[in-house]
């Protein structure tokens, strides 16, 4: 019995072979033969729909509940806690629900982040942006139909640069805002940690969608956070003021920097892809 108990132990903590993945190629044309691209790319266009949805259309009804030419209640409605639980729940739903089809990225930034680090060919990224953004315009005409009464009066739940912050800050902002949530993307789905632990695959869009949450919540008072460009843009263009573009070029340069910082800390500093890349040359020389 004590012989079972040791070898079980000996078991438990013993770490799997790891291997890292090959990177894929940069641009893959066999990849527009196949099926399951077109899938994933259906799977981010509907969870980038679903997305919107819901979360433009909670932060309409907070601007109407704690209206105050309609309440005189400051605190009606769910208040920047609850629209950045709205986020952050919705991302945690959608990623666990599409990571098996798509990988669930629901963000041109993280799909951005994931082919800088060889995560994805040319052709899928784009692919996967182009659904992203015409998911994030479904997603908000179908919030501008069911609230037509109170769309335009609460801007359509655009992102806006706040009263009081300049450009720089709302850049810097949504820079960090992104870098945290790709950072925690490569985190939670890294495969060396899959071998290592079992359970982090199941618990991969549990950070992810609490970084969303974070972020929301230290952002939300300069630039309405931003960190996602489909939902940046849908809201713009349906929305289709000058106010909501003045400034939408701060919700994809942000983003994308952000992405690509976290990229190349995550591959290049932590994993040591550029040391494991020389220590390759060498041996091969």
């Amino acid at each position: 019995m004590g012989k079972d108990v040791e070898a079980a132990e000996q078991g438990q903590f013993q770490a799997k072979d790891y291997q890292d993945p090959p990177p894929a190629p940069f641009i893959d044309p066999d990849e527009l033969t196949k099926w399951s691209l077109y899938r994933a790319a259906i799977a981010e266009f509907i969870a980038t729909l679903l997305f919107l949805y819901v979360t433009v259309l909670t932060v309409i009804g907070y601007s109407h509940q704690s209206d105050s030419n309609i309440s005189k209640d400051p605190c009606n409605g769910v208040g920047i806690l609850g629209i950045a639980w709205a986020f952050g729940g919705m991302i945690f739903i959608l990623v666990y629900c599409t990571a098996g089809i798509s990988g669930g990225h629901i963000n041109p930034a993280v799909t951005f982040g994931l082919f800088l680090a060889r995560k994805v060919s040319l052709v899928r990224a784009v692919l996967y942006m182009v659904a992203q953004c015409a998911g994030a315009i479904c997603g908000c005409g179908l919030v501008k139909a069911f609230q037509s009464a109170y769309y335009v009066r609460y801007n359509g739940g655009a992102n806006m640069l706040s009263d009081g912050y300049n450009k720089g800050t709302g850049l810097g902002a949504e820079i960090i805002g992104t870098f945290v949530l790709v950072y925690t993307v490569f985190s939670a789905t890294d495969p060396k940690r899959s071998a290592r632990d079992s359970h982090v695959p199941v618990l991969a869009p549990l950070p992810i969608g609490f970084a969303v949450f974070m972020v929301h919540l230290a952002t939300i008072p300069i630039t309405g956070t931003g960190i996602n460009p489909a939902r940046s843009f849908g809201a713009a263009v349906i929305f289709n003021h000058e106010k909501a573009w003045d400034d939408q070029w701060i919700f994809w340069v942000g983003p994308f920097i952000g992405a690509a910082i976290a990229a190349i800390y995550h591959q290049y500093v932590l994993r040591a892809g550029a040391i494991k890349a020389l220590g390759s040359f060498r041996s091969n020389a």
